[in-house]
């Protein structure tokens, strides 16, 4: 099957589809590419995969989670990888020319399956021996690449380590810099002021996160916190007490 699928070059269909080398879609490129209301993609979903009692788990489809950034830090987005038999039967339930289209591409690649299928059995055992071998053992290196990318995605969905509390501690501290009027000023001066404005600061970002501390922020959000404290803006109150205390200091030496 993979003999099959593994292209140089894919076809434009087999790109919109999204196809991977096993010849599969995904329910969600499938859905985009028969041209349904976007807005009823989660009621398709369940009438037709995960309701739908003719469809079985890990045999028409594959559960899998989308590693897709999620600032927000929200619920994971789960997708359907759908067999090619499946992806047919849910094309043709589409009676549109999207639909059409996509059933023959499938039906194509049902066959060419069941061409490398036939060709594997005319083949001498010790032939068909070595071919399973290499199947095993691309096998057993796609399971390693997705550990691997699972621990990759554990670490940066772990809270910020010293590299990334550094980053954005640094960068609490140069906006409230910014915000006090710089180092020589009146305000950065006084250190009651300059710790209302950073505690502030971090108030704010605990806010946006939704985390008692800044320290509880995921890794793969640090950059996003980076980017929340360059948009801080100071709230009235403390912004009249700087400019305030910033005057003073003009007036005496004026």
């Amino acid at each position: 099957m993979n003999d099959l699928m593994n292209k140089v070059v894919q076809t434009p269909i087999e790109i919109a589809l999204g196809i991977d080398e096993n010849g599969m879609t995904t329910a969600k490129k499938l859905y985009e590419f028969l041209g349904m209301d976007l807005k009823n993609y989660s009621r398709w979903i369940r009438n037709n995969i995960t309701e739908n009692q003719f469809a079985e788990e890990n045999v028409d489809y594959w559960v899998f989670v989308m590693q897709e950034e999620n600032p927000s830090g929200g619920r994971p987005t789960q997708d359907y990888k759908l067999s090619a038999s499946f992806a047919k039967k849910l094309s043709m339930m589409a009676r549109s020319e999207k639909g059409e289209q996509a059933r023959q591409y499938f039906v194509r690649v049902e066959d060419g399956m069941k061409e490398v299928a036939l060709r594997l059995q005319n083949m001498s055992p010790e032939l068909q021996a070595i071919i399973m071998h290499d199947k095993k053992i691309q096998q057993v290196e796609s399971k390693v690449e997705s550990v691997n990318q699972d621990l990759q995605d554990f670490k940066m969905d772990m809270p910020i380590l010293g590299i990334e509390i550094d980053k954005i501690t640094s960068a609490v501290k140069k906006k409230g810099v910014k915000c006090l009027g710089g180092k020589e000023s009146n305000a950065y001066k006084d250190k009651s002021l300059r710790g209302k404005v950073y505690h502030d600061i971090y108030r704010e970002l605990k806010r946006q996160f939704g985390v008692s501390t800044y320290k509880a922020i995921k890794r793969n959000q640090c950059d996003l916190a980076v980017e929340v404290i360059g948009r801080y803006e100071l709230p009235y109150v403390l912004a009249e007490q700087i400019r305030d205390c910033n005057a003073q200091i003009s007036m005496e030496v004026a």
